[in-house]
């Protein structure tokens, strides 16, 4: 039976509106896959410009029926089809007839030009009698996908796929004439397996003569062989004898040489000697380091951080005055300047209680950068926490273009090279946590892992552990922390999504892996889309199909959007967005090293400005030259010509390799690198690195037991909340709470207010009595700031998500309430507005804090502020534009923008 057109499988509620609208004609409906039950549908309906959604579920006997008012009796159907066959009559219960079915869209070809035809991407119809003669070929299909290795030869997939799709059939209809020698399927094997002829000669050959060298007499070649091993048909029976004597002289030779080696020991009275295992190098111990400033105007001094000590010398040049050494516990805060980047102050406690503030220039931005890690790292040293509070991250990412890496990775994992890198006295201090994603990665999973361990350990003196290993065929993503860190690591997950032709083969796709570090929910995606300078919209599809399949972090939250279900998530990979500009221009531009000027016409950036892609997530300013296409060996060339079967192909030069993250609010991220490395030359693409600083929660202890007096709750309570939809439904409306603070999910009633008169968008309104009160199971304020709420807003009717968001609970603790707004998601597009009024309440003998080693450093935009000595200084959160701000602080209310608040309040 032929697919129903109708029928749009796993498309979006948003698109499923899109594509009603465009329609335009009451009665236009189609069907796709319910976001809220497993195996149920969503028919989504036209009438008088507002879309209806019914859900269409199945019973335990696998009839589908039309969800109805409780007490109506359901008409249940056996199949899809049928169900819609009879609500195309008149007074069935739905708000008009179904009419018009609306068509899916025909899909477009691969990345790489192949034509996705053929490569069984027809959606069959749910629930419709299909032959048992066409299904088959649909379960092999399948299960090939399932069995494919991480990084098979994608030709050889290509001619299995290419045999399930088109013959098959025709093997099967000859089976069941009496026919069971399966020529179709011969004549693909001895295809695919054509090359496999030559490289099993070679093989032989060098077999035998290993084995010749340990037993002279030669081993006896089988029959096969001699007639006709070298002959060019691509028979599957000399093909199989071939194997056959390929297995049998690796199953042998291990044992020959043994033995002979064994003899070799004995015969000639040879001792071996007893090797004691080394043990693994310790840590190197931090150097000291120096740092030039400039003290006052003209006056020149040496800055001396001595990490493992614990303290900081300043030396006056020429003066004559004796070094001031200033122990780390007496430092109480660093302020880094922004109107001048090489600047930074230094507040110090002295013994009068008093507070004195020193302010010293640095050469380069690079060198205040260097010695604010040093500071950092030795309060982090000298804390004497049990539990960190602030880690450090790498993530980089490189194409290796299907060639061995050189045997020096340095540059890459140390982060140096081009655009913002590691200053030479920080660029050996180890991370706490190293996340590498690679595309076109020729390697073995485990040869892969075994070097890049291998070449930390040389490079740190670190016996880093592995905490996951994803692959999808050749893109791969690799964890490794710090052993001490291997207990703070848990509930890791892995996942991958195929994004190649026709969505079933893993040439392009994603890999990910999340886990919680302590506290601290993380996840990692590391993804290579669709290339061609042509196909941004199907890099845009590539990336919401990996949002909506990739399976990672708390199950409980499987229906938020990927986006908001970790405190942080990193986003890497060969994204191939290209620049939209003559590739001459984009010569000239690079020599000149404006790079603004092409970041203007980079496709990324112009689809995050236009929301399609990467909603809110940030990316460290890109101050080096664009990473793809390189002529091997060199990095002095860009080859921007490739031949292809189809003709002649433009590759501009762009910055296909990116790295981007997205944090929850009010958390600590810092990006102190992005760059690209100069001298890893194997591949077309330049590695490239991030860095990254981040704070991290621990497993809260409170002083007092939970409850133990009635006062001893903390409470979040609402005043009002307001929601602005982008959505064509009337439907109520409910809002569900979620959070790791909460003992279980809370809900709330339907809003009290609705409004649809603009159309195209729908506000609700929800007063205090229609909100739950939460009761966090802890009452601490330590605790709470910590934490963060996860809202969602679903319909009554449909029970599926028309966006979510995240809210902080530190900006609403107080004993009044604060407004807060943000925008909602659902499924990576932006679905609409939520504000209101929220406070958190707590208990006054739970109201002691202290200060997070990672705010003792702030920022101040002016020049001539003069910050408070006694207590860290809160940041003010920087223009949106503006990237690697030291804190993700909520956006102030005077920069929200979103236009259905001005079009519903009638402001112009």
């Amino acid at each position: 039976m032929a697919a129903a057109g109708w029928y749009h499988r796993d498309i979006s509620q948003v698109v499923a509106e899109g594509l009603l609208a465009k329609a335009g004609r009451d009665g236009s409906f189609l069907v796709r896959d319910s976001e809220s039950v497993k195996g149920a549908y969503a028919l989504c309906l036209l009438f008088q410009r507002h879309v209806y959604t019914y859900r269409i579920l199945p019973d335990d006997e696998g009839l589908l029926s039309v969800q109805t008012i409780q007490g109506i009796q359901a008409k249940c159907f056996r199949t899809l089809p049928d169900l819609i066959g009879a609500y195309q009559h008149p007074s069935n219960g739905l708000v008009t007839p179904l009419l018009h079915p609306v068509h899916r869209a025909r899909l477009d070809e691969d990345s790489d030009g192949e034509d996705a035809r053929g490569w069984g991407h027809t959606v069959p119809c749910p629930g419709a009698p299909l032959s048992s003669r066409t299904h088959i070929p649909q379960q092999l299909h399948q299960r090939l996908q399932e069995q494919v290795h991480s990084s098979p030869a994608s030709d050889f997939m290509g001619f299995m796929a290419e045999y399930l799709t088109h013959h098959v059939q025709l093997d099967l209809e000859a089976l069941c004439h009496g026919h069971p020698q399966l020529r179709h399927l011969s004549t693909a094997l001895a295809t695919a397996c054509r090359a496999l002829h030559s490289e099993i000669d070679f093989t032989l050959a060098g077999l035998e003569s290993l084995a010749r060298v340990f037993d002279p007499p030669v081993s006896p070649r089988s029959p096969a062989r001699e007639q006709g091993f070298l002959s060019s048909d691509p028979d599957l029976e000399l093909l199989l004898n071939k194997i056959s004597t390929v297995n049998h002289l690796l199953s042998s030779l291990e044992k020959k040489v043994l033995k002979s080696l064994q003899e070799m020991v004995t015969r000639h009275n040879l001792a071996l000697p007893s090797v004691a295992a080394a043990p693994p190098p310790a840590a190197r111990p931090l150097a000291v380091q120096s740092f030039e400033v400039k003290v006052g105007k003209s006056q020149r001094a040496a800055l001396t951080v001595d990490v493992e000590s614990g303290t900081v010398t300043i030396t006056k040049r020429g003066s004559g005055s004796p070094e001031e050494v200033i122990p780390q516990d007496k430092i109480l805060q660093l302020i880094k300047y922004q109107s001048v980047q090489g600047k930074v102050r230094l507040v110090c406690a002295r013994d009068n209680q008093k507070s004195l503030s020193r302010d010293f220039i640095f050469p380069s931005a690079r060198k205040r950068e260097a010695f604010c890690q040093l500071l950092q790292l030795m309060k982090i040293q000298h804390s004497n926490l049990d539990e960190p509070e602030l880690i450090s991250v790498y993530v980089g990412t490189w194409n290796m273009g299907s060639t061995p890496p050189p045997r020096s990775l340095a540059s890459w994992l140390t982060s140096r090279g081009l655009g913002r890198t590691q200053d030479e006295t920080t660029a050996c201090i180890p991370h706490d946590i190293y996340v590498i994603g690679t595309q076109e990665n020729s390697l073995g999973d485990r040869e892969w892992v075994e070097f890049l361990c291998a070449s930390l350990k040389t490079l740190m003196a670190i016996n880093y552990r592995v905490v996951a290993l994803q692959c999808l065929w050749s893109i791969k993503i690799v964890v490794l922390v710090k052993p001490e860190h291997q207990r703070r690591i848990s509930h890791v997950h892995t996942s991958s999504v195929k994004t190649g032709i026709a969505n079933t083969l893993g040439n392009k796709g994603a890999v990910g892996v999340s886990f919680l570090f302590n506290g601290t929910s993380f996840g990692f995606v590391n993804c290579h889309l669709a290339s061609g300078s042509e196909k941004t919209q199907r890099r845009n599809q590539n990336y919401s199909d990996i949002l909506h399949s990739l399976a990672l972090g708390d199950k409980r939250l499987g229906g938020f959007d990927l986006t908001l279900r970790f405190t942080h998530l990193f986003w890497f990979g060969d994204l191939n967005y290209r620049l939209d500009m003559d590739v001459q221009d984009i010569l000239t531009h690079i020599v000149k090293k404006d790079f603004q000027a092409l970041l203007a016409v980079d496709q990324l950036s112009l689809e995050q400005e236009k929301n399609k892609v990467f909603l809110r997530f940030s990316e460290g300013d890109i101050s080096f030259p664009p990473t793809y296409r390189y002529e091997r060996g060199t990095r002095d060339t860009y080859v921007w010509q490739k031949s292809k079967p189809t003709g002649m192909r433009i590759n501009v030069p762009s910055w296909c390799d990116r790295i981007l993250w997205k944090s929850h609010p009010e958390t600590h991220v810092v990006c102190n690198s992005y760059g690209c490395t100069d001298d890893i030359v194997t591949s077309d693409h330049s590695p490239v690195f991030a860095t990254f600083e981040v704070g991290v929660t621990s497993q809260f202890v409170p002083k007092e037991a939970p409850g133990s007096s009635p006062e001893a709750l903390a409470c979040i309570e609402w005043e009002s909340i307001e929601v602005i939809l982008k959505t064509t439904s009337r439907s109520k409306c409910y809002i569900e709470f979620h959070s790791y603070c909460l003992e279980e999910v809370q809900r709330s009633g339907e809003n009290t207010f609705q409004n649809c008169d603009i159309p195209g968008f729908l506000k609700l309104g929800w007063d205090s009595k229609h909100l739950p009160v939460l009761n966090p199971i802890l009452p601490d304020l330590e605790y709470l700031g910590d934490q963060h709420l996860l809202l969602s807003i679903k319909g009554v009717e449909s029970c599926e998500s028309y966006g979510e968001c995240c809210l902080a609970l530190r900006s609403a603790i107080g004993s009044t309430a604060q407004q807060f707004e943000t925008f909602l998601f659902h499924r990576g597009e932006e679905t609409g507005s939520v504000r209101g009024w929220m406070r958190v309440r707590v208990p006054r003998g739970r109201c002691g804090t202290r200060e997070r080693l990672y705010e003792w450093i702030s920022f101040e935009e002016e020049e001539d502020a003069e910050p408070a000595a006694e207590a860290p200084v809160c940041p003010e959160p920087r223009p949106q534009r503006l990237r690697s701000r030291p804190r993700s602080l909520p956006e102030p209310a005077t920069g929200y923008t979103n236009p259905a608040y001005f079009i519903f309040e009638g402001i112009p």
